[in-house]
């Protein structure tokens, strides 16, 4: 059994989720939110039009994008992902690039940047080759690109949350959930939660 970045960010979320999800067996049903199909929808939509577009300045001075890989599943002994787009630069470096059906408001949500940092991780171990930096396509903002630094300790800490969830799978552990209360209030298992 291999995780997603998804299972990863949801850990973060509150720790209770890997439990609910991998222990206990209780779907979230998430195929059902509207959000999350349109945003698979267009996600296709967007990979099918821009294979052949080559995103050159996103480059560095001296290291421009100089390739790129379309759709890549990744995997390494914890998780496994689908990359949009493996960016590669003129230096030797790669990075991801992803699309989200959202708008850019001002700040990256934790969430996007942990999914770039697993997709870090992966490409590092698939292609062997550094990553520092991730990039961000905002489909509701005029496909507006962010980039986002990636530190080595960015990776060590989705690393540190992927064997966390194996932890809890494996001994079969109820976490204490998270400390940020305020997250109760939408988490699909709250109601089977025990505070």
């Amino acid at each position: 059994m291999t995780l997603t970045p998804s299972h990863i960010i949801e850990y973060l979320f509150c720790p209770r989720f890997t439990y609910f999800e991998y222990v206990l067996a209780i779907p979230q049903f998430e195929e059902n939110d509207y959000k999350v199909m349109r945003g698979r929808h267009l996600h296709d939509e967007r990979l099918e039009r821009n294979k052949d577009y080559l995103r050159k300045r996103l480059g560095r001075p001296g290291a421009p994008v100089v390739g790129k890989h379309v759709d890549q599943y990744l995997t390494n002994e914890l998780i496994r992902g689908v990359v949009d787009e493996v960016l590669e630069f003129g230096d030797g470096t790669l990075a991801p690039l992803d699309y989200k059906f959202a708008e850019y408001k001002d700040k990256v949500y934790d969430t996007y940047r942990t999914q770039l940092y697993c997709y870090a991780w992966l490409i590092e171990v698939n292609f062997g080759r550094p990553v520092d930096r991730g990039f961000i396509v905002y489909t509701r903002s005029n496909n507006r690109v962010i980039e986002v630094p990636i530190t080595d300790e960015n990776k060590a800490d989705v690393k540190r949350a992927a064997a966390s969830i194996f932890s809890i799978i494996d001994r079969n552990f109820y976490p204490k959930a998270t400390k940020a209360k305020a997250r109760c209030v939408t988490c699909t298992y709250r109601n089977v939660c025990i505070k």
